[in-house]
């Protein structure tokens, strides 16, 4: 077929639209959720409740193994116009019930934050751990000089976490053509379709529903090489700016 198939991809009417939607999402997914974690870790660093942290970090941690079916239903519960938790105290205070998922202007917001309680729990483990590996006569000697617990998180957690940052953001950034499957197949509907159909979707849709396996094939092969390029963009400029990188 030659290049038949990516002749058709970037001549298609809706191949624009669904890779806007992928990029949207995903930038807005890292914008507003990649610091959340980081802001979560140390937020729970300064706990001094062994207690407390421990049961903070199981509730946090929970929705990162549950599947989408179990985390869209309850989403879709909590969020119903009829009886659902948050339009009940909308009404409650005299507005509007919202139908968030079936209206295009809040179904995006909706996904980013879905996708923030889904993953912040283990966002939050990875920098915990790291958070652990800071030497503790760093904070007793920023303690002796007089510097309080903002000046400790500016100084010397950051700091220490920016490799960590750096690592998880390249990542990130690896994977800004990709957004999981089953996530927006369970909160997607046809009233919302223009707006959140992705390139995952699209290949299911298209390449498993509609058998068209070769050409689905070219969106996989498009997406890959477009991964790659946005890693490697990514650590170069990580270099840059800090000196680190994944290589």
């Amino acid at each position: 077929m030659g290049l038949e198939h990516f002749k058709r991809l970037f001549t298609g009417n809706n191949f624009l639209i669904i890779l806007r939607n992928t990029l949207l999402l995903n930038a807005g997914s890292v914008i507003f959720g990649f610091p959340i974690p980081i802001i979560l870790a140390i937020f729970l660093n300064e706990v001094k409740s062994k207690g407390f942290k421990k049961i903070s970090q199981s509730i946090m941690y929970l929705p990162h193994f549950m599947s989408w079916v179990v985390l869209g239903g309850i989403l879709i519960d909590m969020l119903s116009p009829s009886t659902g938790v948050i339009n009940t105290i909308i009404k409650f205070f005299g507005g509007n019930p919202i139908y968030f998922m079936g209206k295009k202007e809040w179904w995006p917001a909706m996904f980013i934050i879905s996708g923030i309680w889904q993953g912040a729990g283990w966002g939050t483990i990875v920098y915990l751990a790291a958070i652990t590996g800071i030497d503790p006569e760093l904070y007793e000697a920023a303690r002796i000089d007089g510097a309080g617990k903002l000046k400790q998180i500016w100084y010397i957690t950051l700091p220490c976490l920016k490799s960590t940052i750096v690592v998880m953001l390249i990542l990130r950034m690896g994977s800004m053509m990709d957004i999981g499957f089953e996530q927006v197949y369970v909160l997607m509907n046809p009233a919302v379709r223009d707006v959140a159909e992705v390139i995952s979707t699209y290949v299911y849709r298209v390449g498993i529903e509609g058998a068209q396996y070769s050409y689905t094939t070219a969106i996989g092969l498009f997406q890959s090489v477009i991964s790659c390029i946005l890693v490697f963009t990514t650590n170069k400029i990580a270099r840059k700016i800090n000196g680190e990188g994944l290589w």
